[in-house]
């Protein structure tokens, strides 16, 4: 008998017990060093100057090429590929047959024939998963995120992955480029000169700011970063490094929510073989769900497109794609929740900080920059009695001096209502990542996504604005 998720999921009687008791530990960002110089100027720098953000070594890539390879991920994501043109990067969204997120990559298509995708586990097992299932004629190389934990073991990748960004950005590509750079439409991608090296850069931006993510083989990487830190001297700019400990609170600034539970729990059919087909040790059968929100049935952590701001762009017009069925029945649905920012109330943040200065049994701590402790994050957001929402990823941004959350309420809910956040677990789980403590509980306002005034506009029209 081979060990798969579905094998422990039955060691365990309840998914949510399976989750809310995992070892894994909290989630680490590998190989980049904590911090460069200190996680609060590095966070000030993407908004003030200009940061560089090393992404080589915590995400998945997944090359998926052959003469089905967009038939096959047109299959299997909700985004239209109407307008998916060389040279053109989407937000590639897979949902499950019953229309549940599954996870999200950033693709990039460099040939016909040929895609590039980035981002976290579960999007990546469920392509590899699927392309097998039903036998598709497409090729797939995977080259799985760096070790939380190389224990000094030599760390190799595919390719590296650098961006840059902030309001001083673009004086650093001109002089790395030896000159002006192309007008690069926003997630569309040229070619540009590092130094002696042509590599392409895509125009993106992870916290509203001006910026280029680049990449190449993985043996330029010493030489493309040493390139870069020169020509920001060069240019007179004020260039930080960023380590992982800022590294993933610029979401919270931007409104992006990274890591929702992956849908996959339930559901037979090709989801009962996809449980069977994933390893034992796999991200979903590891990893971990904390908060104060408890319930027995796994499903109400999921999450839809609707919820995530993802809808506008769902390709309607293909004939098919997996969870299509299931998405047109919940579109315009009152059930639907929308994505909002979570805005934590300092005293009643202070008041946890200072419980654990105190003798007995302290409030959950809030960790800084950020305060998740699970792979997915689900706080209750409370009014009055009712829940109304979910909070689902938290952190310390020092450029607004607030803790913000990202999350979900439902639609009644309005900006600048004071709700009630549920801080801290009802009951002692197996998690290794929390301590004992007591609930209690954090009054927040709702806020606009992205919280970044600076994302708000130069996100116009873009996911990270849809809720």
């Amino acid at each position: 008998m081979s060990f798969s998720l579905s094998t422990v999921m039955a060691g365990a009687g309840n998914p949510v017990t399976m989750l809310r008791n995992s070892k894994a530990g909290i989630y680490v960002y590998p190989v980049v060093a904590p911090e460069f110089q200190n996680w609060r100027n590095e966070q000030v720098a993407w908004r003030q100057s200009a940061v560089l953000f090393d992404q080589s070594h915590h995400m998945d890539e997944l090359i998926v090429e052959g003469p089905q390879a967009t038939e096959f991920l047109s299959q299997h994501g909700i985004n239209s590929f109407a307008n998916f043109d060389l040279n053109r990067a989407k937000h590639f969204v897979p949902v499950t047959p019953a229309g549940h997120v599954i996870g999200d990559h950033i693709i990039f298509r460099e040939r016909e024939d040929k895609y590039v995708l980035v981002g976290r586990a579960p999007t990546s097992n469920w392509l590899m998963f699927c392309a097998a299932w039903a036998k598709w004629n497409v090729r797939l190389k995977y080259d799985p995120r760096s070790p939380s934990r190389p224990e000094g073991e030599r760390v190799l990748r595919e390719h590296y992955r650098f961006q840059i960004q902030g309001p001083d950005a673009p004086r650093i590509f001109e002089k790395m480029n030896g000159g002006p750079v192309p007008d690069i439409k926003f997630f569309h991608v040229d070619w540009i000169n590092v130094g002696s090296k042509k590599v392409q850069a895509l125009r993106h931006g992870m916290s509203g700011a001006p910026g280029l993510e680049i990449w190449g083989p993985y043996k330029d990487k010493d030489y493309i970063h040493s390139t870069i830190l020169q020509a920001a001297r060069d240019a007179g700019v004020n260039l930080v490094q960023c380590g992982s400990r800022a590294y993933a609170t610029n979401t919270l600034e931007s409104g992006w929510i990274p890591s929702p539970l992956p849908g996959i729990y339930t559901g037979e059919g090709m989801l009962k073989d996809y449980r069977d087909w994933l390893a034992a040790d796999s991200y979903e059968a590891a990893g971990s769900i904390g908060g104060s929100f408890v319930s027995a049935n796994i499903e109400d952590y999921y999450v839809n497109p609707f919820e995530l701001g993802y809808d506008f762009y769902i390709g309607w017009k293909k004939d098919d794609f997996v969870g299509k069925a299931a998405l047109q029945a919940m579109k315009g649905s009152p059930k639907n929740r929308k994505k909002v920012t979570f805005e934590w109330n300092r005293d009643d943040v202070m008041k946890v900080i200072a419980s654990n200065f105190e003798p007995g049994l302290p409030f959950k701590w809030i960790d800084f920059p950020l305060s998740n402790y699970a792979s997915s994050s689900a706080d209750m957001v409370m009014q009055g009695d009712r829940m109304v929402g979910m909070s689902m990823f938290n952190g310390f941004s020092y450029n607004e001096r607030c803790v913000l959350s990202l999350g979900v309420v439902a639609q009644d809910v309005q900006e600048g209502d004071i709700l009630t956040l549920k801080w801290g677990e009802p009951e002692t789980t197996g998690k290794t990542s929390a301590e004992p403590h007591r609930q209690t509980e954090i009054r927040v306002r709702v806020a606009p996504t992205p919280y970044a005034a600076e994302a708000r506009t130069n996100y116009a029209e873009s996911w990270r604005t849809k809720g």
